[in-house]
């Protein structure tokens, strides 16, 4: 009777000559079996380096960067969402004037019988919208300024770096005063535009120092020999290694801003009107809040405003940490 014999090279064969030798046989350790299994898992998606970015993980496993997001996301929970979350309408005046903290005004009222908790609550918004507008036109001329500037050299780099250098030695704040002072027209966007023009010439300065010593990379070189343009190599070429930085410069710019937009309204030449941490302090100050017994009314404005300059502080740490690996947490 015949029979059939073992075909050598039948796919179905497990001693197969044609199949590799590694193929039949299973990784010699425990090692090799998580690292086959990661491998796969992250060619599906479904590893979690896959998931989350390498910046937020420098970012999150940094204490104090931690920290800072945790303050900020609650900071910005409460701007969102903040009319709906206050108790009271924070320009109702129906309260009785000068109410000590209670149960229902935990931070107690106004001179004008306003609730405090819900002026604080709504001007968080106020402050956010400062703080990120600003600091964003301020970062955004400082870089292009800068970033031309280092790139092009020659004459332009000497004008552009006249107007920086003027830019930094004109004191920033008696010129915001000033400018603020005397606009026909008041209002949370001129404080925006006031901080922006004032605050971007310590950013053109950092770029375009950093710009100068890009320039020269290989990279660059090639890019130019390829026939790139000025505006390609600058924005899609150099701008990309300096993300860590710009990062960083809005930060800083956002920082500023929202410090600057308390003071001036602080001072009483922002528009009174406005619902915010720094017409709060304004008010409590010229009501004498303090000879009163009302703490709350000028304390809570100041204290979180301290709270959310700290957290943006803490995040920079997180920030640093990218463009510095010696820097990072395990």
């Amino acid at each position: 009777m015949a029979t059939t014999p073992q075909d050598s090279t039948n796919p179905l064969n497990p001693s197969s000559s044609t199949l590799p030798r590694e193929s039949a046989t299973a990784p010699a350790t425990l090692a090799d079996v998580a690292a086959e299994q990661g491998v796969v898992a992250a060619e599906r998606g479904g590893g979690r380096g896959r998931q989350l970015p390498d910046w937020w993980l420098v970012l999150w496993r940094n204490k104090r960067s931690r920290v800072g997001l945790f303050l900020f996301a609650f900071f910005v929970f409460i701007g969102i969402f903040g009319p709906w979350l206050t108790p009271h309408d924070p320009r109702d005046t129906s309260f009785m004037p000068i109410e000590s903290p209670s149960s229902t005004h935990w931070l107690g009222t106004t001179q004008s019988g306003e609730d405090v908790l819900s002026q604080l609550i709504y001007g968080t918004r106020t402050s956010l919208i400062v703080g990120i507008v600003a600091g964003a036109f301020a970062t955004a001329i400082g870089l292009v300024i800068g970033m031309i500037a280092g790139y092009v050299g020659g004459m332009t780099d000497e004008v552009l770096s006249f107007f920086i250098n003027v830019a930094l030695v004109v004191p920033a704040l008696p010129l915001m005063i000033t400018l603020a002072a005397y606009s026909p027209v008041k209002g949370l966007w001129l404080i925006i535009i006031v901080i922006s023009i004032t605050g971007w010439a310590w950013g053109a300065r950092i770029k375009r120092a950093q710009m100068i010593t890009l320039r020269e990379r290989d990279y660059i070189s090639a890019a130019k020999f390829a026939g790139d343009s000025m505006p390609r190599i600058v924005f899609r070429e150099i701008m990309p290694n300096m993300t860590s930085l710009i990062v960083a410069g809005f930060m800083g710019a956002a920082t500023a801003a929202i410090g600057a937009e308390a003071a001036l309204e602080f001072i009483g030449v922002g528009d009174p009107t406005v619902i915010s941490w720094g017409t709060m302090m304004y008010w409590a100050n010229v009501n004498g809040a303090m000879l009163v017994g009302q703490w709350g009314w000028l304390l809570a404005p100041g204290l979180a405003l301290a709270l959310l300059i700290t957290s943006i502080a803490l995040i920079n740490f997180g920030v640093d940490a990218l463009s510095n690996p010696h820097l990072r947490e395990d």
